[in-house]
């Protein structure tokens, strides 16, 4: 009897967890599912009083002045409609968004997958040859799920990322009878978050790549790593509540701009990356790593 339940527990944890890695900044494997609780009450750490805004504009600020705003968020920055008022410059404000302007939910969904585990350029290569071997979302659902690993390879896990993206449009399409997200634009925060949360396989960075880069939402994707060199959380804190603390403190204006560049400042700095300074780096801070310098000086 005891065996027995320690299986279906076993079965339970193993079933609740995504199956795909929902963000090309993580580096890790351990996701959660979206809590609804981060505005309905809940608060890990109440007494802990960091971030304030000052020092989230502060991060902000450093890092643009390190490394520039990057320009493959440019797009997305002005599809938001961000007025120059947050610190930003406008020297790139010239850059089409016609190709982001095209983009479905859905595209974006899928698109955010695809980027799991993999470089850039190979997610932006996969993505595209999926479209182009299958014209239409209903054509990939209807296709063999061999094709589709076959148009999807070049952007690694083939298997569990075409498992992932015929799960969510067999369920979408069970759910709507189409295969259709835009409806998502209607719908608040928390209902975002429920929606896509129901889907196998989407997990909270998922949501909050959605939100922030497909439909001009405010969220803020998990880091525990940077959080803690930052000591935004406390040193216990778990990936959800990291996730509901810096999304209760981080002022809603700065999630975009902070997650972009804390994301472009982990694939150059040795000294922020998850693995430290053992994994080799293409690129690395040639100068006092700004996230340090604001961790060093806090109280």
């Amino acid at each position: 009897m005891t065996k027995l339940t320690k299986a279906q527990k076993s079965r339970k944890r193993k079933n609740s967890e995504d199956q795909c890695s929902p963000c090309s900044s993580s580096k890790s494997s351990k996701t959660v599912k979206v809590s609804t609780a981060s505005s309905n009450g809940s608060e890990p750490f109440p007494n802990f009083p960091r971030p304030t805004p000052e020092e989230c504009r502060t991060v902000r600020d450093n890092l643009l002045a390190f490394h520039g705003f990057p320009k493959e968020f440019i797009k997305y920055r002005k599809q938001r409609s961000v007025n120059h008022d947050n610190g930003i410059g406008d020297e790139n404000d010239d850059i089409s968004v016609t190709e982001s302007c095209k983009e479905s939910v859905l595209d974006g969904l899928i698109s955010t997958i695809l980027s799991q585990n993999t470089t850039e350029a190979n997610s932006q290569k996969a993505f595209a040859s999926l479209k182009s071997s299958f014209p239409t979302w209903e054509s990939v659902l209807a296709a063999d799920a061999k094709l589709v690993e076959d148009a999807i390879r070049c952007g690694g896990l083939a298997p569990t990322k075409t498992s992932c993206i015929k799960g969510i449009l067999s369920s979408l399409f069970q759910k709507k009878g189409n295969l259709c997200l835009e409806y998502l634009r209607e719908l608040s925060i928390e209902e975002i978050k429920k929606e896509l949360s129901c889907f196998r396989g989407i997990g909270p960075k998922t949501v909050a790549c959605v939100l922030m880069f497909h439909l001009q939402r405010d969220d803020f994707p998990v880091d525990t790593h940077i959080a803690k060199t930052l000591r935004w959380v406390p040193a216990a804190a778990d990936v959800k509540k990291t996730y509901l603390h810096l999304n209760r403190r981080i002022p809603d204006e700065l999630k975009f701009d902070i997650n972009c560049l804390i994301y472009t400042h982990g694939k150059v700095c040795r000294e922020c990356s998850r693995k430290g300074s053992d994994k080799p780096k293409k690129e690395h801070c040639d100068k006092l790593c700004p996230l340090l310098c604001q961790s060093s000086n806090a109280i």
